[in-house]
């Protein structure tokens, strides 16, 4: 079943590339974004094939179809985020409910995004499974649009220059990637959790120092 959901998508790329080449790629990653449906491995991988490897281009023009495909990701991403935005918690659980997405890991989601703001939209554009759905917290919790756009743009940039330039690198065996991610979901997922700890660790660690001091004069004033 799966196969052949791929294989539909592997012969509709094909024509959208044949025909718009990377602004086909671009108008795939505002759609993937804006909905979360077509698998951004896929498009990538392939385009990194079909559009530069294959026509004999040069490699270096990886990081230019990065570009291409990570501003198509930012706008698709600005659309979610403005729908949150405007329609706030109502709109949110309503799609919640028909997509049977639990509205507490919604609420939950939104208390962190208040907490650490655009520095989370950055790191979550780069982990399988956030991606798309880092948008809706920062939506309802209303980071301003220009730190949300900037770290979409930053993160899916690194996303999609790499995945590309993996589907260079691989040539015809392009689909690697897409089993890899698929096989190795939980392991991406937790790597990706773990970059976000040592992100905010690492950003934050002047004012968690400070609270350590603080509750440590007060427990000395104390005693």
């Amino acid at each position: 079943m799966f196969e052949k959901i791929e294989m539909t998508i592997l012969s509709a790329l094909q024509t959208i590339f044949d025909q718009f080449g990377w602004a086909g790629v671009f108008g795939l990653m505002v759609f993937e974004n804006a909905t979360g449906i077509t698998p951004s491995e896929i498009i990538l991988a392939f385009a990194g094939w079909m559009l530069i490897e294959r026509h004999g281009i040069t490699p270096g023009f990886i990081p230019i179809g990065g570009l291409y495909a990570g501003l198509g990701s930012a706008i698709g991403a600005s659309i979610t985020y403005w729908v949150a935005r405007l329609g706030g918690r109502p709109v949110v659980d309503r799609f919640a409910k028909i997509f049977r997405i639990d509205q507490a890991h919604i609420t939950k989601a939104e208390e962190q995004m208040h907490r650490w703001g655009s520095g989370l939209v950055l790191i979550g554009r780069i982990i399988p499974g956030i991606r798309t759905l880092i948008s809706i917290p920062a939506g309802l919790a209303k980071i301003p649009f220009t730190r949300f756009f900037i770290a979409t743009f930053i993160g899916a940039y690194i996303w999609c220059t790499l995945l590309i330039g993996a589907g260079y690198l691989l040539g015809h065996e392009w689909m690697l990637i897409s089993d890899f991610i698929k096989n190795n979901l939980l392991l991406i997922f937790s790597a990706g959790l773990f970059i976000i700890a040592a992100y905010l660790a690492y950003h934050f660690r002047s004012h968690l120092a400070g609270t350590k001091w603080l509750k440590f004069t007060k427990d000395m004033e104390s005693n």
